[in-house]
């Protein structure tokens, strides 16, 4: 799974990261609230496990913002406030569950377990549809204005990324961690020369381009 923790307790943060590591997951870790937010509206993640008091914005508001943005990523509160009433505040914000510290990592462990084979509620998702552009997920093909666009594969992964995320700014760190699974700056140009390529199949060809530069910014896919 992929999992973004949100915990301003640097101990606590770096251990429920390392153990998750081993485990197999991919955790990113954050310790302010409103950094966490931007992460997890730019990025897809499996399961958020949310501090509830953090500066910048508390885990409750977190939250509710979260489900506001009718982002529906699975959540675990963890807390050291563990009355009733303020479990019932955690779930009513939101949380799928709810952890009183000081916890056993093997507790967390098996609540992931538990909410990882929950059956979905969603369809599976075969095609995007941006404006008259068409994204294809099973065979990775594009069309615009009826047009069959072949794509080489990280064109098609990027593009997906785009079209999941109209209107929204990607920065070229974004595009790398995302598409690439890069976690630093490699010093190259192989965002560009991709966002180039990209450009030349589903934009120039075409009357109107989706794909724009935000010079010093990033990039932004804007089909309106």
């Amino acid at each position: 799974m992929k999992i973004l923790i949100a915990e301003d307790d640097a101990e606590t943060g770096t251990y429920l990261r390392q153990g998750l590591e081993r485990e197999g997951h991919s955790v990113d870790l954050l310790r302010d609230g409103r950094e966490a937010l931007a992460q997890a509206t730019a990025r897809d993640y499996d399961l958020f496990v949310l501090d509830r008091m953090m500066p910048g914005l508390d885990g409750l508001a977190l939250l509710r913002a979260l489900r506001a943005a009718r982002i529906a990523t699975p959540a675990i509160l963890l807390t050291a406030m563990g009355s009733v009433e303020d479990r019932v505040e955690g779930l009513r914000a939101g949380a799928d569950d709810y952890m009183v510290k000081p916890f056993a990592f093997v507790e967390l462990l098996a609540r992931i377990d538990t909410i990882a084979r929950r059956p979905t509620l969603r369809p599976e998702v075969t095609e995007l549809v941006q404006g008259d552009l068409r994204l294809d997920l099973l065979s990775r093909e594009a069309w615009r204005e009826g047009r069959r666009i072949e794509l080489q594969p990280r064109e098609f992964l990027l593009l997906r990324h785009f079209m999941e995320r109209p209107g929204r700014v990607q920065t070229r760190t974004l595009l790398l961690e995302a598409v690439w699974d890069i976690h630093f700056d490699p010093k190259t140009s192989v965002v560009e020369t991709h966002i180039s390529r990209l450009r030349a199949k589903i934009d120039k060809p075409f009357a109107r381009p989706y794909l724009n530069t935000l010079h010093g910014i990033g990039y932004v896919f804007d089909p309106s």
